[in-house]
């Protein structure tokens, strides 16, 4: 079985081209995807050849962990898939590349469980799933946030999702104007008019690597700051630190658990995801796609439509 997929074949080098696929096994379902979210923080990285080495690091790969398809095939033990609507957050299945993070391409093959069936009617938004659920593991059994430092998408989904879950509406800081409108019950303004220094709990979502003295001179007595973006080397002073006994934590990737939490937010009614994917285009235009979703910040979020791709 072969794919057509979004290879990175080496730092800002992407093509679209034919890989072939492992073996489906019992356990596996085979996944026609129709949109592919691209991710700014992550594959911005993995584009740009400065992702910090990790496992499953290296060049060609395949990125994307925010799919969303139909299940057309499976194993002998996941045959009642068939026809699920799935959200597909990656998928290592190739033959001559790595799957980090798999999910950009036509079709994917991964194991059942990984494959979270979601209502069809979410379309393209669905691809936000993998943003949700990243917000919803980093504010989960935590302090929620009182200020949110972005307002791409992330940062909109950590406020849409901190407001589902019940708690006070936090301050949203954005410094681009592109990205200042689109708040819905919270207040977006800048660093420069906010003059609050007891935050209790600061969300940094920016990747920003230059902030960190910045959020601790606005926290008060035990405020925290998190780390919710991705981040390659950061420093701060640790006077200010000290004196406020400031906490540091480290948000990191989401769970399937936060996955579900999310869904459950949106059958309830609780969570939208409308209004964030900002831009489509096909997968054939994949170069122009990430060239986008880099280079415009008024580019929320960009997904690839599949659909006319064998």
């Amino acid at each position: 079985m072969q794919t057509t997929a979004v290879v990175l074949e080496a730092p800002e080098r992407l093509t679209l081209r034919r890989l072939g696929l492992r073996a489906v096994d019992a356990s596996d379902v085979v996944v026609e995807v129709d949109t592919s979210g691209i991710s700014t923080g992550t594959e911005r990285l993995l584009y740009r050849g400065t992702m910090p080495a990790f496992p499953g690091m290296g060049y060609p790969l395949v990125p994307g962990y925010e799919s969303v398809g139909r299940v057309v095939a499976a194993g002998a033990d996941a045959q009642g898939r068939i026809g699920d609507t799935v959200f597909v957050p990656g998928a290592n299945c190739y033959i001559d590349a790595r799957g980090l993070f798999g999910g950009a391409a036509r079709r994917v093959i991964l194991p059942a469980a990984k494959a979270l069936a979601i209502d069809p009617a979410l379309g393209a938004d669905g691809a936000l799933l993998a943003l949700a659920a990243t917000a919803h593991h980093a504010l989960a059994g935590h302090a929620a946030p009182d200020l949110i430092v972005g307002h791409g998408v992330l940062g909109r989904l950590l406020a849409r999702v901190s407001l589902a879950l019940g708690h006070t509406a936090p301050t949203v800081w954005e410094s681009d104007a592109s990205r200042v409108t689109g708040a819905t019950g919270y207040a977006v303004t800048d660093a420069a008019s906010d003059d609050r220094r007891d935050y209790a709990a600061i969300y940094d979502v920016s990747g920003a690597p230059d902030l960190l003295d910045a959020l601790i001179g606005r926290l008060g007595a035990n405020g925290e700051v998190v780390l919710a973006g991705f981040y390659d080397r950061l420093t701060f002073a640790y006077p200010p630190a000290f004196m406020r006994e400031a906490t540091i934590r480290i948000a990191a990737e989401f769970r399937p658990a936060d996955l579900v939490a999310v869904t459950d937010l949106i059958a309830a009614g609780s969570l939208s995801l409308a209004g964030l994917v900002t831009h489509h285009l096909p997968a054939a235009a994949a170069n122009d796609a990430y060239a986008t979703a880099f280079g415009d910040s008024g580019c929320l979020k960009m997904v690839l439509d599949w659909s006319d791709v064998a």
